[in-house]
């Protein structure tokens, strides 16, 4: 048995619901960093995981327990976790203020700074009283935790929420080895100037308070380098990958994160995705192109509908030939940058079909939904899949696309997805602002020659079986005992 872990992250391993009955059950949390960890967190009693408690169930469960950890079963496993409950303004002002738009938004690329944002008292009082508060009162749970496993817990932080407490947790733990994987994009350095100099210093040094940071690119890791060097004024190493600060180095890497294969192999073939799937036939023109998301802005869902209009105008004999097919689930409805882009996402699928479309052929099927088997019968059945996001830290869709498509499917892939970096070789790759580009790989997809599909399609999935979840998880663990001579953590 390897070092304790104690996890971190918004979301936890399990979410409680209300069945029909009445009675209350432990449902897999959603996300796919839950689905990430989950292998290393069941079934282990030296793992610990600590997450928000969101829903009223999971504060009714958190306060059953004290507050403290509690073993959740779920799927026939056993997952240690502390949910932490927080003020309900505080947390408003964490998630849907600071995190969400406002640091999601810088790392994505996506303020029109002509107009937004304004950083005044409304948003520097939400990060005092919001980020700031909810960071600190998770510091002080998983400072408990490990003292509990002992200080020779690695702590595991995920993501952008949490930018503040590894330096939280170092404070109080001082010997605790820290690993922090930041799951989205890390933009180039003028694009944290948005922040006020102090919130942006402050999240920095927070960050900086880990042993070792990691992205899913190259790309994010050196504009992290970067960004220190000229934010901060730290020394930094783009040969060593490191930063130098308060007489430590901060290691930063990169791991692209990828999918449990045997898993989803096995759900594409449940009787529930082959009835989908046989349902879809029955519905489906010629050709089918599918895009799977969240309705995010980063996702760039208006210029794709866009580019097929394009597609429309210049191919007339394409009409009726084919559909586009887009599941997309709706997405922080309560940040009003998100509610509204739902509006314009109905706007824009109306405007095509009624000006493309027939009594008897609608261009745009829109599944506005959480219906995620739905989506795996359409993974199956495309022939373009695209993905053209402005910016994502890696885009799990393509590679799950491509692993059970059953069509010899074409992957049409913006160059700004971490994803890019592994399947790009493979894919039609194109400008995510660029919606002509869009277009003609679009029609190229359409009309490829069959061998040509068959073997863009293996490559494809060749990478993706051989740089699998494990992989992912087990480069990881091999530097952080790296970092430490005494014994690594391990996967149990």
């Amino acid at each position: 048995m390897g070092r304790p872990i104690v996890l971190v992250s918004h979301r936890g391993p399990v979410e409680y619901r209300r069945g029909d009955d009445g009675d209350r059950y432990a449902a897999r949390g959603g996300g796919g960093l839950v689905t990430a960890l989950s292998g290393l967190a069941v079934d282990r009693s030296d793992v610990v995981w600590v997450a928000a408690a969101i829903a009223d169930d999971d504060k009714a469960v958190a306060a059953e327990h004290g507050g403290q950890a509690f073993t959740a079963e779920r799927d026939g496993g056993n997952f240690r976790v502390r949910f932490v409950e927080n003020d309900p303004e505080a947390h408003h002002r964490f998630y849907a203020i600071i995190a969400n738009p406002i640091l999601w938004f810088i790392q994505h690329y996506l303020w029109d700074l002509s107009n937004a944002p304004d950083i005044g008292h409304h948003e520097k009082d939400a990060f005092v009283h919001g980020y700031v508060a909810v960071n600190e009162q998770f510091a002080d749970a998983v400072a408990e935790e490990v003292e509990r496993l002992g200080h020779d817990a690695v702590v595991m932080t995920h993501d952008y929420h949490f930018y503040l407490l590894p330096a939280m947790v170092r404070q109080r733990c001082p010997g605790v080895l820290l690993q922090h994987f930041i799951h989205i994009p890390w933009p180039q350095p003028d694009a944290w100037r948005v922040l006020p100099t102090e919130m942006r210093s402050m999240i920095l040094e927070g960050a900086l308070g880990n042993d070792l940071i990691a992205f899913h690119t190259e790309r994010s890791a050196r504009n992290f380098l970067l960004t220190c060097q000229e934010l901060l004024d730290l020394e930094v190493s783009f040969r060593n990958m490191c930063v130098q600060i308060d007489g430590r180095r901060v290691a930063v890497r990169w791991y692209p994160i990828s999918i449990d294969v045997a898993d989803f192999e096995r759900l594409a073939m449940s009787e529930t995705v082959r009835a989908n799937e046989e349902e879809l036939k029955t519905r489906r023109r010629e050709r089918l192109i599918v895009r799977v998301d969240r309705t995010d802005l980063s996702k760039n869902i208006l210029r794709g509908f866009k580019a097929y209009d394009v597609l429309l105008h210049e191919h007339p004999e394409l009409h009726g030939e084919v559909t586009f097919l887009a599941h997309l689930q709706p997405s922080r409805q309560d940040v009003p940058e998100y509610v509204e882009y739902v509006e314009q996402i109905k706007r824009l699928v109306a405007d095509i079909n009624l000006k493309h479309g027939t009594t008897e052929w609608q261009p745009i099927d829109l599944q506005l939904d959480d219906d995620f088997l739905q989506a795996l019968a359409a993974y199956k059945q495309f022939d373009v899949l695209l993905v053209n996001s402005i910016y994502d830290g890696m885009n799990l869709v393509a590679k799950e696309g491509v692993l059970v498509n059953e069509r010899n499917g074409v992957l049409v892939l913006s160059e700004n997805t971490g994803v890019h970096d592994e399947l790009g070789a493979f894919a039609l790759d194109v400008n995510p602002f660029d919606v002509s580009d869009q277009a003609e790989k679009l029609y190229a997809a359409l009309t490829m020659p069959p061998e040509e599909k068959r073997a863009r399609r293996d490559q494809c999935v060749a990478v993706v079986r051989e740089n699998d979840l494990t992989k992912w998880l087990d480069h990881q663990l091999e530097d952080i005992a790296k970092l430490d001579p005494n014994t690594p953590p391990d996967r149990g």
